[in-house]
């Protein structure tokens, strides 16, 4: 006699692959989160500083494991899942952010240099 609570099929390889993407789609996410908590790094007493090393860190890890997230969700796979698309969309939503942050750390100073105020002397 057997009960309910046994599995049927052992898992396999594929779903090692799909819980190592929602791994690096919710790092991903947690990158982006510290990307932006780090914003306050750029401005100290009104003198810009620039962007700080863990600000460059963060704004680079962040793309490189959405991208081994989608990688992992769509590789060789011959159904695409609900789980899977899941996966791939919130990949995808947050490589389009997390480029934009990428542009924003290599973007030029805001206030033009002098401070935080944004207006230079004439």
């Amino acid at each position: 006699m057997t009960t309910m609570n046994q599995p049927t099929t052992a898992p396999t390889r594929r779903d090692g692959l799909l819980t190592a993407a929602v791994v690096l789609t919710a790092l991903s996410a947690v990158l982006l989160g510290a990307h932006i908590s780090f914003d306050g790094d750029t401005f100290q007493d009104c003198v810009y500083l620039g962007p700080s090393t863990r600000m460059y860190v963060t704004a680079w890890a962040g793309p490189v494991c959405s991208v081994a997230a989608l990688l992992l969700a769509v590789r060789r796979t011959a159904r695409f899942g609900g789980a899977r698309a899941a996966v791939v969309c919130l990949a995808v939503l947050l490589l389009a952010v997390q480029v934009f942050a990428l542009y924003w750390v290599y973007a030029p100073d805001p206030a033009g240099g002098t401070g935080c105020s944004g207006l230079a002397f004439l």
